[in-house]
């Protein structure tokens, strides 16, 4: 339980406002806000001057989206998940947890790498080559993330991009991402246009349908794929790559895009 110190000895029962909680959490009170509004995460209750107020469960639901925001769960993904009747959240965290001990048996062999390649480059040993590299290779964290996928996970859209990549060269991956490329740049040359503009659209248009290599979406997930863009660092950097303005406006031209349509 999650409580404070009032008095002598005795306890009281925490409750958080929004804005508390996203300064606890370390997230935006607008994230906290666009739960509530997917279905994803709904405060305890709303007091009569509009305050909404979040009580301990909803604190742990919290964290289970957090850590499968971790593991780069879809939202939609993760709405199903704890929704899932058989879902149990001791066994969730006992997954998180081996997950975490993964990341520091990874981060240790790094550090030893480290030390030997410092040895190796004032010569006081002879480190073979292949030692410099093995301690990138996280095969046993990404096994760890698709079992964890393939247990709480197992959505249509995941079973959908399983399937039609399961194929897939390292020359198919390769070729999606040079054309992923050259989409993104050429997006950028017509951003001055405006997020509503019609030559926009019709570049959202063509990145909507472009999903479909993967998956079926629907508009639900493409807003919150647009959601994700901006919200997770690693997204909102990748295409801050290719402009400072472009996660906002991305975000804002697939907003736009599922709003107008039917």
């Amino acid at each position: 339980m999650i409580y404070s110190e009032c008095g002598r000895h005795s306890k009281k029962k925490m409750t958080y406002t929004v804005q508390k909680l996203a300064t606890l959490a370390g997230i935006s009170a607008r994230t906290l806000h666009y739960y509530d509004e997917i279905g994803l995460l709904s405060p305890t209750r709303i007091l009569r001057n509009g305050y909404r107020q979040y009580d301990e469960p909803e604190l742990l639901k919290l964290q289970q989206i957090m850590f499968y925001r971790e593991l780069e769960f879809p939202l939609e993904d993760i709405k199903k998940i704890l929704e899932n009747k058989n879902f149990d959240m001791q066994k969730a965290l006992s997954d998180h947890r081996g997950l975490l001990e993964l990341k520091q048996k990874r981060l240790k062999e790094l550090l030893k790498t480290i030390d030997k390649t410092i040895k190796k480059i004032s010569k006081k040993n002879n480190m073979k080559d292949d030692e410099l590299y093995s301690a990138f290779d996280d095969a046993e964290m990404k096994q760890y993330a698709e079992e964890a996928k393939q247990r709480w996970g197992k959505t249509d859209a995941w079973k959908q991009s399983q399937e039609r990549t399961k194929g897939w060269t390292k020359a198919d991956y390769s070729k999606l991402k040079e054309d992923g490329d050259k989409w993104m740049k050429n997006f950028v040359l017509h951003m001055e246009h405006g997020h509503d503009s019609e030559i926009v659209q019709n570049l959202i248009s063509e990145h909507y349908n472009s999903l479909r290599t993967f998956y079926e979406p629907n508009m639900e997930m493409y807003r919150g794929l647009a959601q994700m863009y901006v919200e997770d660092p690693r997204f909102a950097a990748y295409f801050a790559k290719y402009h400072p303005d472009l996660p906002t406006f991305f975000q804002k031209a697939i907003f736009f895009f599922c709003d107008n349509r039917k």
